[in-house]
């Protein structure tokens, strides 16, 4: 019975449980950082500590440090560290004291939940992150080092992708149908970035149309070649070799080098053997810096705040030849800039059965609505006017009327070329097939530090492929490998006369992210159809009978495509930082800027020139400021500074390595382990030799896992 007793109460019992509140979706720089706020209700009660503390000084607001990338002991009023009530597996003991576990949530994560499928890359490799409660945190010691992180959202394009929104994995086969087509659909989607190229080089070097076809038929013959060299005894990342934009401009350089401009004849046989002979040195050079290693050491001072403006140099370059020469037929060359912007922007989220075909076949589709408008015009007699016939050369055209309108008809036809009609149906692309190749140390020596461009244009592209399709990223030794493979298959490419070195394409990376195929088996079917495509003449023929404003508008496409993804670079930074902000500006400026100074150097404003007005930017060897007694010197240190991707590259360079900066403002880029990495057996199959070479070549551990 109870007591009646006024003066005695009843005991309060303990106080309800504070029920926990929903987290608020973190912010992007906290999903970034894995900051965990101590307000607005975004952090459950239990971590704040008991009712009644005292309150924290502002320096101990945080959860997270910021330079080591994880959670921060919380000191309260009593002392000890308070911490919730966590699984023993997911707080281990360091030094004595606890960490305070980072929740990874579901939507960061693509998706797909961390504790399932291991540890979550992040979005600059920097190995696992801390995992979800109940499971393990394996690479603890990598993460002392490297800047946690959780990985980007998919945007709408799937540009920043993660392996879990991916159709087709690395190691993926599906079969041979779809194999067949996705292959197909991943060559046809980049299909500009490997044809263009010839079609500015070989007029260039005054080729005809039946050299055009030739060269674009050893073009995809090479392409076939070594990409399959590639995918076998290189890094194993499904990515597509060819010729790159890299090596154009010291190309065009090299081109319209003074010695070459007094020839008689037939030049093009003549400069394409003294560029053979160049693209052969510097890529031997290449094949050296990638076997011997010296590419892993080179590899740490190259980050995301290097490789940013140095590829987006490469497609500012060319701003002197895309727009004058679509303005030469601006009907034509608007209307195709205007479909591919159409395509590739305005309805580039139209699926057609499951596949965003606008989207991924922007460039091809383009250009064949733009073709078949051109012939229908050339039919129609648009471009037609009485007397005049566009084949005759300009000097030996009389009439004035003629003369007004020749270079008109010549650029808007279509039916000028004839390649075509002279390419044979039956044709074997073979080594030394325009002759012994010609070496020149002063061209060399240009090539060789292009070549050093070109495996820093590789490394961003091997990094950001192996987030959207491999476990982890390559090793050092793993890139070493496939950058020396890359020098091997430009010189190959330089004994067959393709007129560039060969070596990865920047927009593998986009094409990737795009069509969600990451299997390098499609990769390897599309190489062996572009080896039996080469062999037909036929092909090489239609493809080099592209008009040239036609070309020239795809290639303001192309090259503005590759300056926003050589810039995509800095997502693995820190890119709001006033250091990277300064950095990347002042590369960039300074890269358009000295070339400008030394194509202006010595010419008087009415001084004639010998080569047309988008080809003066590479003339700069033979009126450049540097004028010692030494000719060869002059021509390397011109040509060099007139090449806008050096610059940048040079200035990104000493400006990275010397300003002080933090690895997690920096970006620095984070590779697998050698040790780690051979005791994964996904990192063993995604970057293993094939055919047991691999054991072969074992004791070279500086090339491979």
């Amino acid at each position: 019975m109870a007591s009646s007793d006024p003066n005695k109460k009843p005991k309060p019992g303990q106080w309800p449980p504070v029920p926990e509140s929903k987290p608020m979706p973190p912010t992007s720089w906290a999903k970034k950082t894995g900051f965990r706020p101590k307000f607005s209700g975004e952090t459950n009660a239990s971590d704040s500590g008991p009712v009644g503390s005292v309150p924290k000084s502002r320096g101990s607001d945080s959860a997270v440090d910021l330079e080591l990338g994880r959670s921060r002991p919380l000191p309260t009023a009593n002392g000890p560290v308070a911490v919730p009530a966590v699984p023993p597996a997911a707080v281990p003991a360091t030094g004595g004291e606890k960490e305070v576990p980072v929740k990874r949530r579901r939507d960061s994560d693509g998706g797909s939940g961390g504790a399932a499928k291991g540890p979550t890359p992040v979005a600059n490799g920097n190995g696992p992150g801390h995992a979800v409660e109940g499971g393990s945190r394996r690479g603890q010691g990598r993460n002392e080092e490297g800047v946690e992180a959780v990985p980007h959202i998919v945007e709408d394009d799937g540009f920043v992708g993660r392996q879990s929104h991916m159709k087709y994995e690395l190691r993926d086969s599906p079969g041979l149908l779809p194999i067949g087509f996705y292959g197909l659909q991943h060559y046809l989607s980049i299909l500009g970035s490997i044809i263009l190229i010839p079609l500015v080089i070989v007029p260039a070097m005054g080729g005809s149309y039946e050299d055009t076809a030739n060269v674009v038929s050893t073009v995809l013959f090479m392409t076939g070649v070594t990409t399959l060299l590639h995918s076998f005894f290189g890094t194993r990342l499904p990515l597509i070799q060819g010729p790159s934009f890299v090596y154009l401009a010291p190309a065009l350089a090299i081109i319209n080098s003074t010695e070459f401009q007094k020839l008689q004849g037939n030049n093009f046989k003549h400069i394409m053997k003294e560029l053979q002979g160049a693209i052969i040195i510097g890529s031997a050079f290449q094949t050296f810096l990638g076997y011997s290693g010296l590419m892993s050491l080179l590899v740490r001072v190259i980050n995301p705040v290097v490789v940013a403006p140095t590829i987006a140099a490469v497609g500012l370059s060319f701003y002197s030849y895309g727009f004058p020469q679509v303005g030469t037929c601006l009907e034509i060359g608007a209307v195709q800039i205007l479909l591919v912007i159409i395509f590739s922007l305005y309805l580039r989220k139209i699926s057609i059965l499951g596949h965003r075909v606008f989207l991924i076949y922007a460039v091809p589709l383009a250009l064949a609505i733009t073709w078949a408008a051109a012939f229908l015009l050339t039919a129609a007699g648009a471009y037609s006017y009485k007397g005049c016939d566009p084949s005759v050369p300009t000097s030996n055209i009389i009439s004035e009327h003629c003369k007004k309108h020749v270079a008109r008809m010549k650029q808007c036809r279509v039916d000028t070329s004839h390649a075509l009609k002279m390419a044979p149906w039956f044709r074997f692309p073979y080594p030394l097939q325009w002759g012994t190749p010609v070496f020149s140390w002063k061209m060399a020596l240009v090539m060789c530090f292009v070549s050093i461009i070109a495996s820093v244009d590789s490394v961003g592209s091997y990094h950001a492929s192996s987030l959207l399709v491999a476990s982890r990223p390559p090793t050092r030794g793993v890139l070493s490998r496939g950058i020396g493979l890359e020098g091997i298959c430009s010189v190959l490419a330089g004994l067959w006369g393709t007129g560039t070195g060969s070596t990865t394409l920047t927009e593998n990376v986009h094409t990737i992210a795009v069509t969600k195929m990451g299997s390098r088996r499609a990769v390897e079917l599309g190489a062996c159809i572009f080896i039996v495509l080469s062999l037909i003449g036929k092909v090489g023929g239609f493809l080099a009978s592209i008009p040239q404003v036609m070309v020239a508008a795809l290639l303001c496409f192309m090259w503005g495509m590759l300056t926003a993804l050589g810039l995509s670079n800095l997502r693995y930074s820190e890119a709001g930082s006033a250091r990277n902000i300064i950095i990347v500006g002042l590369s960039l400026f300074f890269s358009l800027s000295i070339p400008a100074y030394l194509q202006q150097y010595g010419i008087s404003p009415k001084s004639n020139v010998s080569v047309p007005s988008y080809f003066v930017p590479y003339i700069v060897a033979s009126h450049g400021p540097v004028q010692t007694k030494f000719g060869g010197l002059n021509y390397v240190v011109n040509t060099l500074l007139s090449l806008h991707m050096v610059v940048a590259f040079v200035v990104a360079v000493i400006l990275d390595n010397t300003v002080p900066g933090s690895r997690q403002e920096r970006g620095v880029y984070v590779w697998s382990e050698a040790e780690a990495a051979r005791r994964e057996p996904a990192v063993t199959k995604d970057y293993g030799l094939p055919f047991r070479v691999g054991r072969v070549f074992k004791w070279v551990k500086w090339v491979g896992l």
